[in-house]
């Protein structure tokens, strides 16, 4: 049975979806990717399991990911994603529809942010509520924004880094860029083009993005062996790919990110880049694990830079954390509220 108290807390992103129940924590992490059958419009698979279907499916079948850029791209999809989402968290009898948060990055547009209040709302919330990622991300990384200090948070996800000051519960100011875990997946396949003459899937620049990317020199060079198609003789090939290379492939991505929080900096109150100054920037998000990234963005501003503890859950365990203050997000400006009617 559902009980009335089981409030929810989705953290929406563009690579993956993580789920927070309130009472029970974080009970569901899958990749935000939907598999579909072309001929009847049924859905094969959700998360985990379509996740394995990207570049292996027939032409009937085909493994979409319904958010792009951290924002709806296949309203339909995702809908259906989010009621699967929530049934296979909480069963699909619902006696009591639950409230629901759900994060959306801090550049999203109103028409955006009603698309995911309608989403939500049609996949079986009572009522939903939006959370800037920021605000969930610096509450989920364990600090106090309730106080006139001044906090400065990047949250590197699957689709865009945010990167804000927060002060008093708010957000003082910040920016939204499209550069994130999936650029840094596009910048390997270009490179691993361009250098190698080689074609090679999203899974495999994930992999090598994980276990070799950089963002700053190593002392030690690394490699790992990639699969992929020689796009001369059009044959499977294996090549040896060093960190070096992987941060050369890296190298516009981060830069971008780097110099968006300079800029951010740039137009910060000097009271709250004191505060900062002292305290150092808190980076969460997956995108925040790439290695030598925290060094690259210290390197630039010169301030100190920390990754947050279980960086990949922080929004989502900020969202979670935000069912308990319903009241004050209500007032909040970062957030709107609708009621489902």
């Amino acid at each position: 049975m559902f009980g009335i108290g089981s409030d929810i807390g989705i953290d929406l992103g563009t690579a993956s979806v993580l789920v927070y129940v309130k009472g029970r924590g974080i009970v569901l992490q899958e990749p935000s990717v939907v598999a579909i059958d072309n001929n009847t419009n049924r859905i094969l698979a959700v998360g985990q399991d379509a996740r394995q279907m990207l570049g292996r499916t027939p032409g009937n079948i085909v493994a979409i990911r319904p958010l792009r850029d951290g924002v709806i791209s296949n309203y339909e999809m995702t809908e259906r994603m989010i009621k699967y989402f929530i049934s296979k968290t909480v069963g699909r009898k619902l006696f009591f529809k639950p409230k629901i948060i759900v994060c959306v990055p801090s550049g999203v547009t109103e028409v955006e942010k009603r698309a995911v209040i309608d989403a939500t709302n049609e996949a079986g919330a009572r009522s939903t509520y939006i959370i800037e990622e920021p605000i969930a991300a610096a509450i989920g990384a364990g600090l106090d924004i309730s106080k006139p200090n001044g906090h400065m948070v990047v949250d590197i996800g699957g689709g865009t880094c945010d990167i804000a000051v927060i002060s008093l519960g708010g957000i003082v100011v910040s920016t939204s860029i499209k550069v994130a875990g999936d650029k840094f997946d596009e910048a390997i396949i270009r490179y691993m083009r361009k250098k190698h003459n080689i074609m090679i899937g999203e899974r495999t620049a994930e992999d090598l993005k994980i276990n070799i990317g950089s963002a700053y020199s190593r002392k030690q060079e690394i490699t790992l062996d990639a699969r992929g198609r020689n796009l001369v003789s059009g044959l499977p090939v294996n090549i040896t790919i060093s960190s070096s290379e992987m941060k050369e492939a890296l190298e516009e991505s981060v830069m971008a990110i780097a110099e968006a929080v300079h800029s951010v900096l740039e137009r910060t109150p000097p009271e709250l880049a004191a505060d900062i100054a002292n305290q150092g920037i808190i980076m969460t998000g997956g995108g925040a694990l790439l290695w030598g990234l925290d060094k690259l963005i210290e390197k630039r501003t010169g301030i100190s830079v920390y990754i947050a503890e279980d960086a990949v859950t922080c929004v989502a365990k900020g969202t979670g954390k935000a069912l308990d203050s319903l009241h004050i997000l209500e007032q909040s400006q970062q957030t709107t509220k609708t009621k489902y009617r």
